[in-house]
């Protein structure tokens, strides 16, 4: 994504994109985010004020031992929309944005463009593993810089180095040859291989 939050020293000069500062002892925790997309809430705890509201809605974490094939379909069987953008809702598992739920989906064999509610209970088992496999690999290469994220500590992700199928539109699939294709789903670029991913 883009974007950072980071401790500074206290006197660093504000930027164009900072947005917020938190006084710590460890120094000062900065919120930069160029395209809006963070935001800071604060309240006494996850169940009242503003995050009871804001984290009613979400879905469960992907390495929640209740992220599972059986939750993911079920949670499926209830839409009737492709399958990514069930997975970009953020009511069924959080953490599985845009690069990430096209290379899950790519590593599950599973087309984008394929209803919700038509995936079977196996596909979903393999998508739930498919789906936590991709964030942890992530998570392990310090996410994804696309523009200018950096981590905490100031580096920029690595993952999209390592994508099988984001932003290769066009470019051979590393599984079998054939092109990357680029279709766009609820504003969103996905990119998916149409013979490795089947519908």
């Amino acid at each position: 994504m883009s974007g950072s939050l980071a401790f500074n020293e206290d006197s660093a000069p504000h930027g164009n994109h900072d947005h917020f500062d938190l006084g710590t002892t460890r120094g000062t925790l900065r919120l930069t985010d160029p395209r809006r997309f963070g935001a800071v809430v604060w309240s006494i705890s996850q169940t009242e004020g503003m995050a009871s509201k804001l984290l009613a809605g979400l879905g469960v974490e992907p390495f929640d031992a209740a992220f599972s094939g059986t939750y993911l379909h079920a949670a499926l069987q209830r839409r009737r929309v492709a399958v990514k953008l069930a997975l970009l809702s953020g009511d069924i598992v959080v953490g599985a944005g845009n690069i990430y739920a096209c290379e899950a989906l790519f590593a599950a064999g599973i087309d984008p463009r394929t209803r919700s509610d038509k995936i079977s209970r196996p596909r979903a088992e393999r998508l739930a593993i498919a789906v936590r496999e991709t964030l942890a690999r992530a998570l392990a290469l310090g996410g994804s810089t696309l523009r200018d994220f950096r981590d905490a500590h100031g580096m920029a992700g690595e993952f999209q180095l390592q994508a099988q199928v984001y932003g290769r539109e066009g470019e051979p699939c590393h599984v079998c040859t054939t092109p990357i294709r680029r279709i766009v789903q609820g504003q969103r670029s996905t990119f998916f291989c149409p013979t490795c991913q089947r519908r």
